[in-house]
């Protein structure tokens, strides 16, 4: 397994647990899913690009 593919696993297990569903985190809305949605897709163009 590469580091790129561990790298994408991880982000992706990040974006799922960052998702409000606690009562505490309901005011958050969505910014931390959000912001780990945006680097997991900065993160799959860079392994299509080769780059990572």
């Amino acid at each position: 397994m590469s580091l790129g593919t561990l790298l994408l696993i991880v982000l992706i297990l990040m974006l799922v647990g960052a998702i409000p569903t606690w009562p505490h985190s309901k005011s958050w809305g969505y910014a931390p899913s959000g912001v780990l949605g945006l680097v997991v897709v900065i993160i799959i163009v860079l392994l299509l690009m080769g780059r990572l």
